[in-house]
């Protein structure tokens, strides 16, 4: 593709996750990008500003013949860029295809699975990139490109089965659950997506050994399991978790890996930080070089970042299933044992919540009070058959809905956690909260 540098590389939804990961790739290695997008703001425009890229408002006419346009998934051929491109003679290329093509001189590994896909790639990226040059792409809107690259790390999204364009050396699969209810029928089309991804993976793959679906993949090259049972290729024991983080030592078979200390907080990070070890160990890389790297990182962008403000810990989080709900209680009670956990959750699209209704409520029972934002719909689904209350009745804690314009309920909870979840703009109710809280006397201890 180094022939393709001297092009203008056209985004088309630069402002989504992955793609504002692979313009900072792209613009790293040297190519010249730009891209379009809605006005309203998002998190993931920020580095791409900071890197002096080019951001236009979506218009026909930001397209000319001798671009190359890199089409984001959440967008139809029938966009007015994309028209225009096709009408041009434009080279028009979606995003998982041009990954596909862009990865195929290093050694790759694709990081997938139904939740944990950003944290488990984010700690991949900074393990490797602390021992040898690699490039990589993380779904928090980050991403990295090193001219000198030995390896490249990114995150393959399941969704419309996208990662079937991926055939890399290596996979971390983290789990199989049932998600994206728009797409898939049942549980078993999430699997036979998996399955299929699977069987493209060219050297081995890295599986939780929990999963009962990823128990049940059937494919040439190895599958290694890892986790906490005897029967789990890559075990962890000894673990230890605190205030400050866990910490374990790992075996392969019974062979000692090495004593590994994280950073960072839940159950779920122990399984995804073994997962990204057992890559480290089987490329022969220093296991102590990968301990002192594991030391030092600081998480991802919207994954249990926390903040203080007055007499409250205030966590974000992108937490928007109910496995990944149960996860960042489970973090918030490692860290903040003494402390009330209260939840505040923004479900993400109708169907979702209708499909998981029981589940979410179900996850957010584990917190000790319960906060509802209205649903977020999507590109996809403006509106639907269920209301935000649904959800509260169901909810034993309560469940109690808030507007944007008014939060005050929040300020009945002093010296406590309050963990906002969810995929939309949530954040919108966290920082009317946090002016609030602020502007508010406490007793602040």
């Amino acid at each position: 593709m180094s022939n393709l540098e001297n092009k203008l590389h056209h985004f088309v939804g630069i402002k989504g996750s992955g793609m504002s990961s692979l313009a900072l790739v792209l613009f790293e290695k040297g190519y010249k990008v730009q891209g379009s997008d809605v006005k309203e703001y998002f998190f993931t425009q920020r580095d791409l500003e900071k890197s002096g890229i080019t951001i236009l408002p979506f218009n026909a006419d930001n397209v000319t013949k001798d671009m190359i346009i890199i089409a984001g998934n959440a967008f139809p051929d029938t966009h007015e860029e994309l028209v225009r491109a096709k009408e041009l003679g434009a080279e028009i290329i979606r995003y998982h295809d041009f990954i596909s093509r862009f990865i195929q001189p290093y050694t790759s590994i694709a990081v997938t699975g139904s939740h944990g896909k950003t944290s488990t790639t984010g700690l991949l990226s900074h393990i490797l990139t602390g021992i040898a040059p690699t490039s990589y792409l993380i779904g928090d809107g980050t991403g990295h490109g090193d001219p000198n690259a030995e390896f490249f790390a990114f995150e393959a999204c399941e969704y419309r089965r996208h990662f079937l364009a991926y055939s890399p050396d290596y996979a971390i699969m983290t789990n199989i659950d049932f998600d994206h209810p728009d797409y898939f029928k049942s549980i078993e089309d999430v699997f036979s997506a998996f399955q299929t991804m699977a069987e493209q993976v060219k050297k081995a793959i890295f599986a939780y050994g929990d999963d009962k679906y990823l128990r049940q993949l059937k494919t040439e090259v190895p599958v290694y399991y890892y986790g906490l049972a005897d029967d789990d290729d890559i075990q962890a024991k000894n673990i230890q978790r605190t205030t400050q983080g866990s910490s374990f030592d790992v075996y392969h078979d019974e062979n000692l890996v090495g004593h590994f200390v994280l950073p960072a907080f839940g159950q779920h990070n122990i399984m995804n930080a073994l997962g990204v070890i057992a890559v480290a160990y089987f490329e022969k890389l220093d296991m102590k070089k990968v301990a002192d790297e594991m030391l030092t990182f600081e998480g991802v962008k919207r994954r249990f970042t926390e903040k203080k403000v007055s007499d409250m810990i205030i966590v974000d989080d992108y937490a928007h299933h109910p496995t990944e709900i149960i996860a960042t209680i489970d973090g918030a009670r490692q860290k903040y044992p003494d402390k009330e956990i209260i939840a505040v959750f923004q479900p993400h699209t109708f169907t979702r919540t209708i499909a998981l209704m029981d589940e979410f409520a179900e996850a957010l029972d584990l917190a000790d009070a319960v906060y509802l934002c209205d649903i977020f719909g999507s590109a996809r689904e403006q509106q639907g058959d269920v209301k935000i209350e649904d959800l509260g009745n169901k909810i034993k804690k309560g469940g109690q809905v808030i507007k944007e314009d008014n939060v005050s309920p929040l300020l009945d909870h002093e010296n406590a956690v309050m963990v906002f979840m969810g995929a939309g703009d949530v954040q919108k109710f966290e920082q009317a909260y946090e002016t609030l809280l602020s502007n508010t006397t406490r007793n602040v201890l």
